[in-house]
C-alpha cells in the first residue's frame, strides 16, 4: 500500500518538533559541559600534591583533604559490601521466588517510597538509631549503615527490573536441561542481567559520594586522619567527614571557596573513575 506524502503543514510541524528535540538535547549537554568546565576552571588550579596527600593543620597553616578522600572511599566500600548482597538478594527473591503478589507489591511500594524520602530524614533516623540507640556515636560505621538504608532501594529496583528483562525461555530451557532453581539463577539469569546490577551499583556509588545531609548527623565532621588499622573500638567510633561534608564545611562554615571548588573537582574526577571502573567490571563479568 502506497503511503500518501505528508502535507506542507504536517512537514513544518515535524521539522519544528525535531528542532525542539535537538535544541533541548544540545541545551542539556551545554549546561553539563558548562558546569563541569566551570568547576574544573575554578578548582583544578588549587589541586596540588600537598593538598591531596596531607591533612589540615592549624599549627602548620596547611589544608589537606587526604582524610576526606579516605573517609569517602571507606564509606563507598563498606556501604557496597553490605547493600549489594542485601539488595541483589532481595531482588532475586521478589522476582524468582516470591509467590504472594500482594507481598511483592507492598515491598515494591515501600522501596519506591524510600527512594523519594529526603536524605536528611535518613540522617535523623540514623542518628537516633545507630548513633544513640546502638551506641556507635558519630562514626564512619554509623554513616555507612545509614547509607545502606539510603541506597538499598535503588539496588533492589534496578536489579529487579533487570531480572525481569531476561526472557522466560532462558529459564525454561535451563530447567528443562535439569538445572536446579538456584543453579539456573546463578548461571543463566544473573549473567544476563549483569548490566542492570552494574547500573544500580553506579547509581548507588553516585548517591554515596554525593551524600552530605545524612552524613552530617551520623559520620560526623572530623578532619583528622583516622587509624583504620588500630583497635576495633577506635575503628568503630572514628568520626570522619567525607568529601561532600568537607566541601560544605569549607564553603559554608569557613568561606574558603577556592578549597571548596578544588574539592568539587576532585569529587567529579573520583565519580568518573568509579563509574568507569564499574562499567569495566560489568563488561568483564558479562564476557565470562
Amino acid at each position: 500500500m502506497e503511503m500518501k506524502p505528508l502535507s506542507g503543514r504536517r512537514r513544518a510541524y515535524d521539522r519544528i518538533l525535531r528542532f525542539l528535540l535537538y535544541f533541548c538535547a544540545a541545551l542539556t549537554c551545554a549546561l553539563l559541559l558548562f558546569i563541569i568546565g566551570y568547576i574544573f576552571f575554578k578548582g583544578l588550579p588549587h589541586v596540588t600534591w600537598q593538598f591531596l596527600s596531607t591533612q589540615p593543620s592549624f599549627i602548620k597553616d596547611t589544608i589537606g583533604i587526604l582524610p576526606n578522600i579516605l573517609n569517602t572511599v571507606y564509606l563507598v566500600g563498606v556501604t557496597l559490601i553490605i547493600t549489594l548482597p542485601l539488595g541483589v538478594g532481595a531482588a532475586i527473591y521478589l522476582t524468582e521466588y516470591a509467590r504472594n503478589r500482594r507481598l511483592v507489591a507492598a515491598i515494591e511500594f515501600a522501596t519506591e517510597t524510600l527512594t523519594g524520602i529526603p536524605s536528611i530524614i535518613f540522617g535523623l533516623v540514623g542518628m537516633l538509631f545507630f548513633c544513640q540507640l546502638l551506641g556507635l556515636q558519630a562514626s564512619l560505621l554509623a554513616g555507612s549503615l545509614t547509607l545502606v538504608i539510603v541506597t538499598i532501594p535503588t539496588i533492589i529496583r534496578t536489579t529487579q527490573e533487570s531480572l525481569k528483562t531476561v526472557p522466560q525461555s532462558f529459564r525454561e530451557a535451563a530447567l528443562g536441561l535439569g538445572a536446579g532453581k538456584w543453579h539456573m539463577i546463578r548461571t543463566v539469569v544473573l549473567p544476563s542481567s549483569v548490566d542492570g546490577i552494574v547500573t544500580g551499583c553506579i547509581l548507588a556509588i553516585g548517591r554515596i559520594v554525593g551524600e552530605s545531609a545524612a552524613l552530617l548527623f551520623t559520620a560526623g565532621m572530623g578532619m583528622s586522619l583516622n587509624n583504620f588499622f588500630g583497635s576495633v573500638g577506635n575503628f568503630i567510633h572514628s568520626s570522619g567527614a567525607s568529601l561532600t561534608v568537607a566541601l560544605y564545611v569549607y564553603a559554608r562554615e569557613r568561606a574558603e571557596f577556592d578549597v571548596a571548588f578544588a574539592i568539587a573537582a576532585i569529587l567529579m574526577l573520583l565519580t568518573l573513575v568509579i563509574n568507569l571502573s564499574a562499567k569495566l567490571v560489568g563488561r568483564t563479568l558479562k564476557k565470562k
